[in-house]
Parts: structure tokens; sequence; C-alpha cells
């Protein structure tokens, strides 16, 4: 910053010069703006520097406010932030030289107009900063979800992801940094890089308990199958080879309420007779709609395993 200020204060120096070399004092004043500004550094200088740093400051505070209203006010991505904000403060220190009065060969002139110059600098520099820190906020936001899809969609590592987000935000922190300026965004991907790695270590625990939970799950069918196989075995030793089929045989006699069920299984019969009320047979009539064995009062079914 004290090199810039340096190579400006020559530039307005040497602007100066021109201008005496080339008008006459009668016919124009230092710079145009400024009129019989007593030299030597004394205080009408300085308020004069003052007056016009101010007014410099003005102009500028509404571009500014127009950068904040659309990074804080609106959460928005202003791109080449960084560009944006070097071209507003060179404009601003080039107009602070062409209308601050020539300080001559005063040494205490030249350091009023070079603490003032540099006082332009800071308060345009400080509030642009202020916003390019929301500015890297919003940045990270924006990685983190990309981070958070990709990781989720695509079939890449945690590391992959991490590297390809790491690297989106750090072209676009570098386009939102002022050149030569002490703007750094490295505290902010440190903490982008900590929040990924939060989440990937918490993904990585996530799928850690799932697959011992299907690893359980798999022991737990695997042993249940052996049982069931030790019972078949058992079965076999009392009851021999069993047969493959199973069957089932319903029959309510009728205008009674005696149900017949038998059932054949594994090679084993079983007979049961229930005394079930029938709710519907009055609407049937007395005989139903047939005297003998129909569809309406025989039940019949079939399994076969093999």
């Amino acid at each position: 910053m004290v090199k810039l200020t340096n190579l400006l204060s020559a530039i307005s120096v040497a602007y100066a010069s021109a201008n005496k070399s080339s008008f006459t004092t009668s016919s124009v004043k230092p710079w145009g703006l400024v009129e019989n500004v007593p030299r030597g550094g004394d205080a009408s200088y300085s308020s004069v520097c003052e007056d016009i740093k101010g007014s410099i400051i003005e102009k500028a505070s509404k571009k500014i406010e127009e950068l904040h209203t659309k990074i804080v006010d609106e959460g928005s991505i202003v791109d080449s932030f960084g560009e944006l904000a070097d071209t507003l403060c060179n404009q601003a220190l080039e107009e602070f030289i062409q209308s601050a009065p020539d300080a001559g060969d005063d040494a205490a002139a030249s350091a009023v107009y070079d603490k003032k110059l540099q006082e332009l600098e800071s308060a345009l520099d400080a509030p642009l900063q202020v916003l390019y820190f929301r500015l890297l906020a919003l940045l990270r936001e924006k990685a983190l979800e990309t981070y958070r899809s990709a990781s989720r969609v695509t079939e890449t590592s945690d590391y992959e992801a991490m590297l390809q987000t790491d690297s989106q935000f750090s072209s676009a922190a570098q386009e939102a940094t002022r050149e030569g300026s002490d703007w750094d965004y490295s505290a902010e991907r440190s903490h982008l890089q900590s929040i990924m790695n939060d989440i990937a270590s918490t993904r990585k625990k996530l799928m850690d308990v799932q697959i011992k939970s299907s690893e359980k799950q798999s022991t737990a069918m695997a042993f249940l199958q052996q049982q069931q196989q030790m019972i078949q075995q058992l079965q076999m030793q009392l009851y021999g080879q069993s047969s493959p089929w199973n069957l089932g045989v319903a029959y309510r006699i009728p205008d009674t309420n005696f149900n017949l069920q038998g059932s054949y299984q594994q090679g084993r019969a079983n007979i049961q007779l229930s005394c079930v009320p029938d709710e519907y047979a009055p609407m049937l009539g007395a005989n139903g709609f047939t005297n003998g064995v129909g569809p309406g009062n025989l039940g019949l079914s079939l399994n076969l395993s093999l």
C-alpha cells in the first residue's frame, strides 16, 4: 500500500509540473478546483484535502451500498468482486490525485497529501473487505451444497469430491479477492475443509454401522437356517422321509352347524370337527343353493413342496 501511495504521489507531482509548464498561473488555477491554497502543510491545506477525500468517499459509498444490497440483503454472489473493488478504489485514488492541490516541494504538505491518500484507500478498503468476507461465506455454503450433491449422486469417493469442491471454492475466492491487497481467504478455505472432513467422517461411521448391522442380520439368518435344518433332520429321524404333498379339505354338513376339516402335511393326516353356525343360511333358503356337495359347502386346497 505504501508503494502504491508513493507511486500515485509521484504521478500527481509530475502531472502538476506538466500543467504548470503548459499554462500560466494567471490563466489556470491549480488542478482547476482549488484557488490560493496555502502551502507548507498548514491547517488550510489539510482541510482542503479532507474535503476532497470526504466528497470522494461519499460518491464511492453509493456503489458500495449497491454491492451491500446484493451480497448481504439478497444473499447473491457477485461475480468478479475483486476486480470491481479494485476498480472502485483505483478510480477514487485517481480522482483524489487529480483534485487535490499540489504539495510542491513542501515536505509537510507532502506528508499531509500522502496521509490523506492512505486514509482514502483505507476508508474504501474496510467496507469492501467486510463484503468480501460475507461473499466468502456464501461461496463456502455453495461449495458445501456441491460437495453433498456430488457425494450422493456420483460414484466418486469422498476424497475426490473434496478435492473438486476445494478447487472450485479456491477459484471463486481468488476471483473475489482484490489484487494487491491483504485480503485472504485461507481461513474460510480451512473451515470448508474441516466441515467436509466432518461430513465424510460421519458418513463413514454411518456406513460402518450399516455394514455391522447387515453382518449381524446375516449371522442371525445363518443361525436360523442351521436350526431349521436340524429340526428337519430330527423330523426325518422320528417320522422318516416326509412327503412333499400338503392337502387340505373342508366340508360343512348340509342343514347343520358342523364343519369337517381334514389336512395332510409332511406325511401326517389331521381331521378336525367343529361346530360353527352359518350366519348366512337363512338367506339361502331351506336347502341353500343345492341339496348335495357343491362349491358352496366344500373347500379344497393343495400345496406341493419340492
